[in-house]
């Protein structure tokens, strides 16, 4: 890890580590990748305004996410087949992201459990909930994070229906992995990756099994999905979670303004401004393009605003709290980090972005990143 020096390094040896299906899972997203594209490429053409000449010795990045203390204004976003990019993968994230004093987000389709995690870890993490058709599956979930002390529920609204990710398709993505010649090939030049991801506790949907009969059967992760969520969620289901659920509510995947002022409505603690990568409605606008309108329209409202969508770097996050976000979420990079180095490689991913983030600052005249508007750019 000491000549690594931004994400994309990760990013790099992540691609030699693991399968060729694991890392375009992360890695792509759907359709043509246009929304994806646009993520990286709006980020990029927002301008810092450079500042000279102020006293920026004493700097601080710390401030808080729905009322819990943060380094950086950054939590892992919630990702699924996490542990088949590292054994245990969810396990090594919370403990990095513990470690680092930033939020970890356990996603329904995780490989390791709720209880896995829980087990292993000594502070609160957060849950994200899909809500799936058997309702009564989907409260039991929420019953299992409660007794697990998750201090935070992340709803995510934008997987009603899965975008098409072609290269998943392609891969023959599945859980567990379903060896085609090309992937048997692609696996037995992975023998490090493999003997991780085999010494795991699991190797399937840690919270489906046992519980889902034949989650972990079926020849594509796409069909499975196409099978048990629900396109008829409406915001009355957000009102039943919230009646069932007593702690911090998060609403993740809100874009259009219209949805955002229903989702500030339903008295949530933050919404995440996201896109969900990229990997779902492919031509959607990028999640920092829409992250100001949503702001004028809520901001100042009870419901804190977070950014996700892109977030590889110090000065992406620098960007989007300068545009109004609270906190930031990273899901792709995360992964990459993970799939690079394990704990370590998370620990190193988080510790490159606060280092990013703290000298940005400076050069943009910034001492502290609660005080940090729309002035440190050269709009």
């Amino acid at each position: 890890m000491v000549t690594v020096t931004n994400i994309q390094d990760l990013r790099a040896i992540a691609k030699r580590k693991v399968p060729r299906a694991i890392f375009h899972y992360a890695d792509r997203g759907s359709y043509d990748e246009t929304t994806l594209r646009a993520n990286k490429a709006d980020l990029a053409a927002i301008p810092l305004r450079q500042r000279v000449m102020i006293d920026v010795s004493e700097r601080s990045t710390a401030t808080t996410m729905i009322g819990e203390k943060v380094s950086l204004p950054l939590a892992i976003a919630p990702t699924g087949l996490t542990g088949l990019f590292h054994g245990d993968g969810e396990i090594h994230g919370c403990r990095a992201a513990h470690a680092a004093g930033i939020p970890f987000t356990l996603s329904t389709m995780s490989i390791c459990s709720i209880e896995d995690v829980a087990g292993a870890v000594n502070k609160p993490f957060w849950f994200q909930l899909y809500v799936m058709k058997d309702r009564k599956f989907s409260e039991s979930l929420i019953e299992r994070a409660k007794a697990a002390k998750c201090s935070a529920l992340v709803l995510t609204l934008d997987l009603q229906i899965q975008g098409q990710r072609h290269m998943d398709l392609k891969n023959g993505l599945a859980v567990p992995p379903k060896l085609t010649l090309a992937n048997a090939i692609d696996v037995a030049t992975k023998p490090v990756w493999a003997a991780k991801v085999l010494m795991g506790k699991r190797h399937s949907f840690g919270n489906l099994a046992e519980r889902v009969p034949g989650a972990d059967s079926l020849t594509t992760l796409s069909q499975w999905i196409a099978g048990q969520f629900d396109p008829s969620l409406s915001w009355k289901d957000v009102e039943w979670v919230r009646s069932i659920w007593p702690g911090k509510l998060i609403l993740k995947g809100v874009l259009d303004v219209e949805d955002a002022k229903i989702a500030a409505s339903t008295g949530a603690d933050a919404i995440v401004v996201s896109n969900h990568g990229g990997r779902q409605l492919d031509g959607a606008v990028s999640s920092i393009s829409a992250l100001p309108k949503i702001v004028d329209a809520i901001g100042g409202g009870k419901s804190e605003i977070w950014f996700d969508g892109g977030v590889q770097s110090g000065q992406d996050v620098l960007k989007a709290v300068a545009l109004g976000a609270r906190g930031c979420m990273m899901g792709k990079a995360f992964l990459w980090s993970l799939a690079a180095g394990g704990q370590a490689g998370v620990a190193k991913g988080i510790e490159l972005i606060r280092k990013e983030l703290d000298v940005s600052m400076a050069l943009t005249g910034v001492k502290d990143i609660t005080q940090v508007d729309k002035s440190v750019l050269a709009l």
